[in-house]
């Protein structure tokens, strides 16, 4: 039965990729030979990983069985729960990598944040989404920009895109993908009643520079306007936003928080490639749904997950099942149960298909 820890198995798998990469006709189909040189990669990079945690292993077993020789281990037990606590923790991250085998999976997102219809209410909420994915990033060791956004009339977002850098940035994130659900006690609402407000979360990868997503530059309109967003003295002084309509396809694409024209531009142009290579990766994947005879929903009316803080505390996925209690650590960017669930379930969805 092959496992995370299928060590064997890696390493066979290594050595016929090796094999077929060292055949006389190997480069004769250069597209065939770069996507099994970058496989061969991808194994390589898994197994060193895996190496790493079952030396830990041996080195914890090593240390309890010396702990129990040991009269007086009480230092020593305090250590060894510290290092299997790292080492649980360090072995379910790998194996949740090892569910992200999707061709994207190892990219930097895009996420874009959009309020729904409640006024005020919405734009709190998209902030309160915000904060969640950027606290959560953060406790990851990814790196996070604000690309673009547009303060609500009284707090909050109407929407705000970020980018959010680090190796499977997106094959994490894309599990948030979809309408998020927020039910509470309004703190605008004077006679204290019940709310429930709606944000569409949508996630996409970045492209890399070998992908063929060629944009002409006279199918674009650009146009350039003052930043609207806090940004401190700078904001306003210049026209140094910049906003992107792609006419074939009507995509728009804006980014105003760079200082200078030139960057906010390139990172605009950035945005928009990888909006076209969604756009073209959905166009395929709705003409294999269509051969399979089947009906994809609406990504956009899907409530994928709730969060109850009245009258009782409680986030849902509604998808996967999964629940957690305290909603404020969810809050606080401890999402990894849902992302987690989300990754299993796409797996099994993926078996029966």
């Amino acid at each position: 039965m092959e496992t995370i820890f299928d060590v064997a198995g890696r390493h066979s798998a290594i050595e016929a990729l090796e094999r077929r990469s060292a055949r006389p006709d190997f480069w004769d189909d250069p597209a065939s030979a770069q996507a099994t040189l970058q496989q061969l990669a991808r194994e390589r990079e898994s197994l060193e990983p895996l190496m790493d945690l079952l030396k830990r292993s041996r080195e914890l077993s090593e240390l309890c069985e010396l702990a129990a020789q040991e009269e007086d281990g009480a230092d020593l037990e305090e250590e060894l729960a510290r290092e299997l606590k790292r080492l649980q923790e360090d072995i379910e991250r790998f194996e949740l990598e090892t569910l992200l085998s999707g061709p994207y999976d190892d990219r930097d997102a895009i996420v874009e944040i959009n309020a729904g219809a409640g006024g005020t209410e919405s734009c709190d909420w998209a902030q309160m989404l915000l904060r969640m994915y950027l606290r959560w990033a953060q406790d990851r060791g990814y790196q996070t920009d604000i690309i673009d956004e547009v303060p609500g009339e009284v707090t909050g977002y109407r929407n705000v895109t970020f980018e959010v850098r680090g190796k499977y940035a997106y094959g994490y994130l894309e599990s948030e993908r979809g309408v998020h659900r927020l039910v509470r006690i309004s703190p605008f609402d004077a006679n204290r009643r019940r709310h429930t407000s709606f944000c569409s979360v949508s996630v996409i990868p970045e492209t890399t520079e070998a992908e063929e997503i060629v944009i002409n530059p006279e199918e674009l309109r650009i146009d350039t306007f003052r930043s609207s967003g806090a940004g401190g003295q700078h904001v306003n002084k210049t026209d140094s936003a910049v906003r992107i309509l792609h006419i074939p396809t009507g995509i728009v694409v804006s980014c105003q928080n760079e200082r200078s024209q030139h960057k906010n531009r390139a990172m605009a142009l950035k945005v928009l490639q990888a909006r076209l290579l969604e756009r073209r990766r959905q166009e395929e994947q709705a003409k294999v749904e269509e051969l399979r005879g089947e009906q994809q929903a609406i990504e956009w009316g899907n409530q994928i997950r709730s969060y109850v803080f009245q009258p009782y505390t409680l986030v849902k996925d509604h998808r996967t099942g999964c629940e957690v209690g305290d909603v404020l650590a969810v809050m606080d960017g401890r999402i990894d149960p849902f992302i987690r669930a989300y990754l299993q379930w796409k797996g099994r969805k993926g078996e029966r298909s």
